[in-house]
């Protein structure tokens, strides 16, 4: 439920979708509705499913115009906030460093934060997935003091709303080697405790063999989330681990 999409009608929908589905207890459940409809959907979505927003301001309100803070998001009732997704990375222009200090002040104002990070198609050819997921991964650590409230969302740009899927395989390892970035740069704690989430279309289909593997603790779920039965089966594949999707 992560993009511009929806209407208030197709919205209440999916809200009466995902109240009715059935939905395994053992898994955390978020979604992230476009600003304007945020207060709608906590307002008829059971409180099963907790509610993020797309993005955040930098800081603290103020003469930002167009923006929305943090204090604002937490007054409406989000507990999450997505930062760093590709699309605002690379269509928005957004720099590792400002998606960083925006991680260190949704955590500072105690707003838990999906940590974006990913490859574009041309950088994955060149060998360079590890580097640039890397960099992605030092601006979080270089900003964020704690990561008990952060979840790691891997989203292989090349791989969003195209249709194509990394293989079970090819996210595993990207997700392993995040792991292993962790453990040597932050501390071993937070390596193991750390979510490590998939986001790149991600459906009904392919969902199971790819939360099989070891370092996928979830999905960050985009046009299927937009169909209730579906992203139901998405949050019932990963039941045996601990999982924001």
């Amino acid at each position: 439920m992560d993009s511009a999409n929806g209407t208030k009608e197709s919205i209440s929908k999916l809200i009466s979708e995902l109240n009715s589905a059935k939905m395994e207890s053992d898994v955390d459940v978020v979604v992230a509705p476009p600003y304007i409809y945020i207060e709608q959907v906590r307002n008829s979505l059971t409180d099963r499913i907790e509610i993020s927003a797309q993005n955040s301001w930098v800081g603290k309100g103020g003469a930002f115009t167009g923006e929305i803070s943090v204090e604002q998001l937490k007054d409406i009732g989000c507990k999450w906030v997505i930062l760093g997704h590709s699309e605002r990375r690379h269509i928005i222009g957004e720099d590792n460093e400002f998606i960083g200090k925006k991680a260190a002040y949704a955590l500072g104002q105690k707003l838990k934060v999906i940590a974006c990070i990913g490859e574009k198609l041309e950088e994955r050819e060149a060998g360079k997935t590890f580097d640039v997921c890397f960099q992605q991964m030092k601006a979080f650590a270089d900003n964020v003091l704690g990561w008990d409230d952060v979840v790691v969302a891997y989203e292989p740009v090349w791989a969003i709303g195209t249709g194509k899927v990394a293989t079970p395989a090819q996210a595993q390892e990207v997700h392993a080697a995040v792991r292993d970035w962790l453990k040597k740069n932050v501390s071993a704690e937070v390596a193991s405790k750390t979510r490590i989430i998939y986001g790149g279309s991600v459906n009904g289909s392919n969902c199971a063999e790819l939360a099989k593997q070891k370092d996928i603790d979830g999905f960050l779920v985009g046009g299927a989330s937009l169909k209730g039965p579906e992203f139901a089966t998405i949050v019932n594949a990963v039941t045996s681990k601990k999982v924001a999707a």
